[in-house]
């Protein structure tokens, strides 16, 4: 399975592209056929999101909304924030700031409950 992702084709062909890759990832499975190793999967783009929180607000209060507004969420400082991986909660960590650049550091790793698991295959 040499199959690559084209990394300029738009969102919606990207995911058509992975969908038919883990097909044919499953059905190697099933059928015992092919050679599955984590290098069929390298390649695999995934969308990595972190929350540091959220609010709700009417539309009308956010058409108002101007720049230098601050925006309350619903965390405090010092309180984990949300690491997803395809919209999916996989660790919580921490924000910090290198020069000028902003990270997150990991210090907890969410682990998949059996239902979830079970749901995907």
């Amino acid at each position: 399975m040499s199959e690559k992702l084209d990394a300029n084709a738009t969102p919606k062909a990207q995911d058509n592209q992975q969908e038919e890759m883990a097909q044919s990832i499953k059905a190697a499975a099933k059928n015992g056929k092919g050679s599955l190793s984590w290098e069929t999967i390298y390649d695999v783009p995934v969308k990595v999101s972190v929350v540091l929180g959220s609010t709700h607000m009417p539309l009308h209060r956010l058409l108002k909304l101007s720049k230098g507004e601050v925006i309350e969420l619903d965390r405090r400082v010092g309180e984990p924030i949300d690491i997803l991986v395809n919209d999916r909660l996989v660790a919580r960590g921490e924000l910090v700031v290198e020069g000028e650049s902003i990270g997150v550091t990991l210090n907890e790793i969410i682990k998949a409950s059996a239902d979830v698991v079970k749901e995907e295959q």
